[in-house]
C-alpha cells in the first residue's frame, strides 16, 4: 500500500477556505475561516458527490499559543488551568455544511448552524455539570470566563439518515445530538445519570448511553460515529481509553470503547474494544518527537459493509485506516491505508466518508483557521471494494 501501489490513487482536491471573521491581536490579524472538517457523512440517496460535513465547537486557541503567538500576555495567568481555551468569537459555533465533490474540486453548497428548540444558535461552550478542568473551561479575549451553556457542544462526528435527520457525536459530555433536517437539535442522548445537569434545555435530554462513557479523558470524548447500511444501528467510539479505567478485564486497557446503539433511541446493543497500535509505529509523528500511548486516538469511522467499519486511528502527522469486523469483543484490525506511505496527505485528518464502495473522501480539520492552516480534501480510490468479501463487480 505504498505510494507506488497501483491499487491505490490519492488526489488532493481543490478547495478554498471561506472567511468568517478577522480579529486584531497584538501579534497580528487572526483570520477565522469556516471549520467543517471534523466529520463527513453521506446519504445513500444524495446526488453523486454531495456530502455533509460537521465543524467542531468553534474557533478556539490554547493558552500557550494565545500568549506566545498572538501577544495576549494578559492571559498568561490561565496557563495552569488544564484544558482551558480562548474563544475569540464565541458566537461562531457548531454547524453543518453541505458540500459537492465534482471532478477534482470541492465546493460548499450551504451552511446550517445548529440551534436549539427556541431558535438560539448553538455555541461551543461546555454544558453544566462536572468540574471546570474536566469540562474544559472557555474564556473570551479579555480572559473573562464564558461559563456553561445548555445549547453548547463540541461536535466532532456526523451521520445523515434517509429521513433527513442527523446524529451528531459531541465530545464534551460525551453525548449524541439528534438533529432535524433544518439544524434544530431535537434531543440529546447522554450517559446514564448525567441528564439532570441539562435540566431546562430546549430539547429532550435522554439518559440512555453507557454510564461509563462519562469517564472519558480530557478532550477525548466521542468523535467517530458511523451508521449501519440499514440505518438501524449507530457505532460510536471514544477517542481514547477511559480516564478512570477500573475494569478488571485486561481488554479494557489500551483499547478504545466502541458501542453499537439503536439509531432511533440510543439504547446500547453491544460493546467492543478497539486495540491501538504501538505509538512508535506512527512513523511521521515518531520522527518529529517523542510519542506515547496518551497521543493515540480514534478520529472517525465509516461503515463499509454489514458489521464492518473502516476506522481512522492517528496521532497527528500519521493516520492509519483499519477495517474491523464486529464479530468478537476485542476487534482484529486489517490495515487498508497508512499516510506514512503518502507524504502528500496533510496531518490532522478527521473526516472520512465513502463516495462509492471503493472511493473515500478524507478531510483535515483546520480548527477554523486560527493556526493559519488551510483545510484539505483528498479522494482516495482503491482498485477493489473496501468491504471484506465484497468481490470486484468489474472483474
Amino acid at each position: 500500500m505504498a505510494a507506488s501501489d497501483p491499487a491505490i490513487t490519492v488526489t488532493r482536491l481543490t478547495w478554498t477556505d471561506y472567511a468568517l471573521d478577522e480579529v486584531e491581536t497584538p501579534g497580528g490579524r487572526l483570520r477565522i475561516t469556516l471549520g467543517l472538517g471534523s466529520g463527513l457523512a453521506r446519504r445513500a440517496d444524495d446526488p453523486p458527490g454531495v456530502v455533509w460535513a460537521i465543524g467542531d465547537r468553534g474557533p478556539n486557541i490554547k493558552i500557550g499559543p494565545a500568549v506566545e503567538d498572538h501577544g495576549l500576555t494578559h492571559l498568561s495567568g490561565l496557563a495552569g488551568l488544564e484544558g482551558a481555551k480562548i474563544m475569540p468569537r464565541p458566537a461562531i459555533g457548531p454547524m453543518l455544511a453541505q458540500l459537492r465533490v465534482e471532478g477534482d474540486k470541492v465546493t460548499c453548497l450551504q451552511v446550517l448552524p445548529l440551534s436549539d428548540g427556541t431558535g438560539a444558535t448553538f455555541d461551543g461552550l461546555p454544558g453544566p455539570g462536572g468540574d471546570l478542568a474536566t469540562m474544559e473551561p472557555a474564556f473570551d479575549l479579555s480572559g473573562a470566563a464564558l461559563g456553561h451553556s445548555l445549547a453548547g457542544g463540541d461536535t466532532e462526528g456526523v451521520v445523515a439518515l434517509a429521513d433527513g435527520t442527523f446524529r451528531v457525536a459531541e465530545e464534551y459530555g460525551p453525548s449524541i445530538l439528534v438533529v432535524a433536517a433544518d439544524g434544530i437539535v431535537q434531543a440529546r442522548w447522554v450517559p446514564k445519570g448525567e441528564g439532570a445537569a441539562l435540566a431546562g434545555a430546549a430539547y429532550r435530554v435522554e439518559d440512555v448511553l453507557p454510564a461509563v462513557s462519562a469517564r472519558r479523558r480530557l478532550n477525548r470524548g466521542f468523535e467517530a460515529l458511523a451508521l449501519s447500511p440499514d440505518e438501524t444501528r449507530l457505532y460510536v467510539m471514544l477517542q481514547s481509553p477511559l480516564a478512570l479505567e477500573d475494569e478488571t478485564v485486561a481488554e479494557a486497557r489500551g483499547h478504545a470503547r466502541l458501542w453499537t446503539l439503536d439509531a432511533r433511541t440510543g439504547a446500547p446493543l453491544a460493546e467492543h474494544f478497539y486495540p491501538f497500535d504501538a505509538p512508535e509505529t506512527f512513523r511521521r509523528d515518531a520522527e518529529a518527537g517523542s510519542v506515547g500511548p496518551e497521543d493515540l486516538k480514534v478520529s472517525e469511522a465509516v461503515c463499509v459493509g454489514e458489521n464492518q467499519l473502516l476506522v481512522l486511528e492517528r496521532i497527528s502527522a500519521t493516520s492509519k485506516f483499519y477495517r474491523v469486523t464486529l464479530d468478537a469483543p476485542v476487534l482484529t484490525k486489517t490495515l487498508v491505508l497508512s499516510t506514512d506511505d503518502w507524504s502528500e496527505i496533510d496531518p490532522d485528518l478527521e473526516g472520512l466518508v465513502l463516495l462509492s464502495d471503493r472511493d473515500l473522501l478524507l478531510s483535515t480539520d483546520n480548527d477554523f483557521g486560527v493556526e493559519g492552516r488551510e483545510k484539505a480534501f483528498y479522494r482516495v480510490s482503491f482498485a477493489a471494494p473496501l468491504a471484506e468479501g465484497a468481490g470486484d463487480a468489474s472483474a
